[in-house]
């Protein structure tokens, strides 16, 4: 390994959902999706059944450990347990929406990037950490509007309130809304 393995594998998310040869900043993302990285996504609601995304997240390391032709008994086992940032969870969610709708994981990520507020945030503009931490906070702790404004997935009509159901069933009821409108 030429870098750390966090480095390489966050170079691999990065590349997952953003061209990392293009080098003009107004169109590179490192410094948000680096943020992404460090956060880590917490479930903080039994009741709501997220850990089911935390895993979809942690199983992209799997996938990067044999996308470099290793095997998982030559990583370290506590990096593969170790926790699901915010990027890996939005990359998990993004590949699952690539099951439920046309589009690609890449679409998907911007999408949802789009739908928190963050999708603007390129290396040319001078980010604020404290406002992104507050949008990831607000994902977290489930601080977005009942109808899951806020959130990354935003509903017209919500058949309930977002914020008390788990992510999986707020994506498929996104996709259906979104399908419906579509005619």
């Amino acid at each position: 390994m030429s870098a750390p393995l966090d480095e390489l594998y966050f170079q691999w998310l990065y590349s997952q959902v953003a061209d990392p040869t293009i080098q003009e900043e107004n169109l590179t993302y490192w410094n948000v999706l680096r943020i992404l990285y460090k956060t880590e996504f917490v479930w903080v609601d039994e009741a709501v059944n997220d850990e089911n995304r935390i895993h979809d997240g942690k199983a992209l390391r799997i996938q990067f450990v044999e996308s470099q032709g290793w095997t998982v008994a030559e990583v370290d086992s506590s990096w593969i347990e170790d926790g699901c940032s915010m990027l890996e969870l939005m990359v998990g969610l993004a590949c699952r929406l690539e099951f439920l709708a046309d589009g690609t994981p890449h679409y998907w990520f911007w999408v949802l990037m789009m739908n928190i507020g963050l999708a603007g945030l390129n290396d040319k503009r001078r980010i604020r950490k404290e406002y992104v931490d507050d949008v990831l906070n607000r994902i977290i702790f489930r601080n977005y509007q009942a109808t899951g404004l806020g959130g990354f997935f935003p509903l017209q009509n919500p058949r309930e309130d977002q914020r008390d159901i788990e992510l999986w069933t707020q994506m498929n009821e996104y996709v259906q809304e979104l399908q419906e409108r579509a005619g």
